[in-house]
């Protein structure tokens, strides 16, 4: 991970370190991690109408809050486990989002146990491997694709929520599903090699 400023970034992750780490070390990388999909999928949800930076900054509260992303634990969350998670300060305290995230594991473990893993149902999306885009800038990136569409209907078919097909983009760019790295920036070459 280079240190330099001469490096080349995309345009959105050079407004922090943090967002400097994310994009890196994660953002774009191909991930088949179940418990990283799920993850990342409630992190989208949450990030809906804010920035990705304050959700970075809520991620270690986030892991505490949901036993490190376990959709086994997070199915069983109840009433109580609700009103426990609008207390936490150190997460969105949204009550559609909390509550969205409990449906979104259970409907996670129906996917899984119907294809083997989550991570088979999603890349299928794809064809099972990353679309490599040659975005210039951020202007080039379009807030949705037919994939997102695609990828959001079959989530809603199932009964996932906070999935539309902006989120459902978001999501496919942080999980490697598209390489949307501006083809100036260093982890673009890295990631299509």
């Amino acid at each position: 991970m280079p240190k330099n400023n001469l490096i080349h970034r995309c345009e959105w992750a050079q407004g922090s370190e943090l967002d400097s780490e994310y994009h890196d070390s994660e953002w774009g990388v191909p991930s088949t991690d179940d418990q990283h999909l799920f993850e990342m999928l409630i992190l989208e949800g949450a990030q809906a109408g804010l920035s990705w930076n304050t959700i970075l900054k809520k991620r270690e509260n986030y892991r505490k809050a949901y036993y490190d992303f376990d959709p086994e634990k997070v199915a069983r969350f109840n009433c109580r486990s609700i009103e426990r998670l609008m207390g936490d300060a150190g997460i969105v305290r949204n009550r559609l989002k909390v509550e969205a995230s409990i449906v979104n594991a259970k409907a996670f473990l129906k996917v899984q146990k119907e294809y083997g893993s989550f991570s088979k149902f999603i890349w299928n999306v794809v064809g099972g491997q990353p679309m490599i885009n040659r975005r210039k800038s951020m202007k080039d990136i379009p807030a949705e694709t037919a994939e997102s569409q695609a990828l959001s209907r079959a989530l809603k078919q199932r009964g996932f929520k906070f999935v539309g097909p902006t989120i459902c983009y978001a999501f496919m760019q942080a999980v490697g599903m598209v390489n949307d790295h501006e083809v100036g920036c260093f982890r673009y070459r890295e990631l299509t090699k």
